[in-house]
């Protein structure tokens, strides 16, 4: 009975190991993690987590400040991030970051998932002279600040996604997992 135990066991192994994920499932679902000392102010990086392009922005102080402007805020659909499935909780403030120094963002409108251009300077190329600077999506004309909320009149329903994130030593940011 031990010995056709030990075979049975023996033989199920390989149909067992079948149900665990692969390495390219299990690196899907898995964080990744930014070196922030690699951007400059004004620069902006993507890196891949889950499939999806996420944009990590550092903000120089004059965005910081453009993000302010009361003018503009009239102009966003969403300006106070209210619907609570854009962001995580910790995001949900005028800057919709942890540190407001950063964004960190899925690159995709939300209108039909295109990815929309990274346009910062204000009033640039066409987009009017009330343009705070943001991302442009030239798919659909949808437009976006440096906070990723969503204007009025334009075809994205809601403000771009915040990814689930943290940071780690201070210079080292986790995209996957909530800040604690």
């Amino acid at each position: 009975a031990t010995i056709g135990a030990v075979g049975a066991a023996i033989a199920a192994w390989p149909f067992l190991a079948s149900w665990r994920p692969s390495a390219k499932a299990r690196a899907l679902g898995s964080s990744v993690q930014f070196d922030m000392t690699r951007l400059q102010p004004g620069e902006q990086a993507t890196v891949v987590w889950r499939g999806r392009p996420i944009w990590i922005l550092r903000r120089t102080q004059a965005m910081l400040e453009r993000l302010a402007h009361d003018h503009w805020r009239e102009q966003l659909r969403d300006p106070d991030s209210a619907i609570e499935t854009q962001q995580p909780a910790y995001a949900q403030n005028a800057t919709r970051s942890l540190r407001p120094e950063y964004f960190v963002a899925v690159a995709l409108c939300t209108h039909l998932g295109c990815v929309p251009t990274f346009r910062p300077e204000a009033g640039s190329d066409g987009l009017g002279e009330d343009w705070m600077g943001g991302y442009f999506c030239p798919c659909h004309g949808s437009k976006f600040d440096l906070a990723g909320r969503v204007t009025k009149n334009v075809p994205a329903p809601t403000n771009l996604v915040i990814p689930p994130h943290r940071y780690l030593r201070g210079d080292r940011l986790e995209i996957g997992v909530d800040h604690a």
